[in-house]
């Protein structure tokens, strides 16, 4: 499957905002004090696994775009 120019964009920008978002998470759960080491145990593997899938998002989109620059994939008329 080849995947287009704008599909690229879109894969990076989700890397992007969840890499925002999670940041900004990281940060608020370093706020919080007196809870129970399993609430940040928890907190932290989510933020591991979502920061893992935003560097493969980000990846695949990255791969993308310079496949679509190196060959513009062709348009069929409808």
């Amino acid at each position: 499957m080849k995947l287009e120019r704008k599909h690229a964009l879109v894969l990076v920008a989700i890397a992007v905002w969840n890499v925002v978002t999670y940041v900004t998470f990281i940060k608020n759960l370093a706020a919080t004090d007196d809870r129970p080491t399993g609430y940040y145990v928890a907190h932290t593997v989510l933020i591991v696994v979502n920061l893992g899938i935003a560097g493969l998002l980000g990846t695949w989109g990255v791969k993308a775009y310079k496949a679509s620059k190196a060959s513009p994939a062709k348009v069929d008329a409808l």
